[in-house]
């Protein structure tokens, strides 16, 4: 693959590090991708020279940066002590003021076509839905998105469309909030949204133990189509 580490501006004049993956052609759409509470580990890095080879220009930035930059975690029971630790102490706001300048640095390469959307996972995936609010992305993908229905004020300020992936077994989203989900993105418009019978949350992920590759097969191609055409 060809990628690599890049520095990304803050709004406090510090940098953050973001990891880069670039598409064969060498140019693309761009994708902010989002990582889950374990940071932008080898798993996201992955899914990132996944959606490059797909063709796209790929950032995934550290959002962990102010209170552990550079942190991998992987899934064992300390990590995810540590983990939800650091979700914890994330200041959400800027957070996604941090994506609002991961896609402006997305926008200004030269390699980027100038389209860019977020594509996020758990904490990435309420990440994602608050991007298409207020980051200023061109469309959001927004797998589990954990908590979200405590969010969703903040939908109407949604211009992009927007799919998200439920998994109808989640120990952590239930079907109230999917539901919550569905009416108001109904009136807000422009949403796709996608269940999966039989899967538990994390279904994406091929580390872990509820990885399903039927429904992670599924998805990544609704959100190819999705991105092809909102691109």
């Amino acid at each position: 693959m060809n990628s690599q580490w890049i520095d990304i501006p803050a709004q406090d004049g510090n940098r953050f590090r973001g990891y880069l993956a670039l598409p064969p052609a060498g140019h693309g759409p761009g994708i902010v991708l989002i990582q889950e509470i374990f940071g932008v580990n080898d798993h996201i890095q992955a899914v990132a020279d996944q959606y490059a080879l797909d063709g796209y220009v790929v950032l995934a930035p550290d959002l962990f940066w102010r209170s552990e930059p550079g942190v991998k975690l992987g899934y064992d029971e300390s990590d995810w002590e540590r983990a939800f630790g650091l979700m914890q102490a994330l200041d959400f706001d800027l957070a996604v003021d941090d994506l609002r300048r991961t896609a402006e640095t997305l926008r200004g390469r030269d390699d980027c076509s100038g389209r860019v959307a977020s594509v996020g996972y758990c904490m990435g995936g309420v990440l994602s839905f608050l991007s298409a609010a207020n980051a200023g992305v061109d469309a959001a993908v927004c797998y589990y998105p954990g908590s979200i229905e405590k969010r969703l004020g903040q939908a109407d300020r949604i211009q992009c469309p927007t799919l998200f992936h439920f998994a109808e077994e989640d120990e952590h989203i239930d079907s109230d909030a999917v539901a919550a989900v569905q009416q108001k993105m109904a009136q807000v418009g422009g949403a796709q949204i996608e269940t999966y019978p039989g899967v538990d949350h994390g279904f994406n992920c091929w580390a872990r133990p509820m990885y399903n590759q039927p429904a992670a097969a599924l998805a990544h191609g609704r959100s190819l189509v999705f991105l092809a055409n909102s691109l």
